[in-house]
């Protein structure tokens, strides 16, 4: 997504693959995302969040609503208590070919959509 993001809903679909040695503990820390964690993606101008699974493949969601992505996810990058969170999710995950260095999770395309 580029820096500036106009005014509106932009909705972003990404895939990455959960590690099936550690799929128990993937599962059981999103039953309880930290209050502080979901206080900071709605900071960072995330609605509508949601995280599906099937088999080994995790697909993301969400409508960004603010007006500079890259800086919202830098901001949410600096965040202490997300940072300590992705310490525990990241080693439940693996990256999937093709996704950006300093990336954890592969940005795909729309195909179709209809409101």
């Amino acid at each position: 997504m580029s820096d500036e993001t106009p005014t509106g809903v932009h909705r972003i679909g990404q895939v990455i693959r959960l590690r099936p040695e550690h799929a128990a503990e993937y599962l059981k820390l999103h039953e309880a995302v930290w209050p502080e964690v979901l206080a900071m993606i709605t900071a960072c101008n995330i609605r509508n969040y949601s995280i599906f699974r099937h088999g080994d493949l995790l697909f993301s969601y969400f409508e960004y609503v603010g007006r500079d992505f890259d800086a919202d996810m830098r901001k949410m990058a600096a965040d202490p208590v997300t940072q300590r969170w992705w310490k525990l999710t990241d080693p439940c995950q693996e990256r999937i070919e093709g996704t950006p260095d300093g990336e954890q999770w592969l940005e795909i395309p729309e195909v179709f959509h209809h409101d």
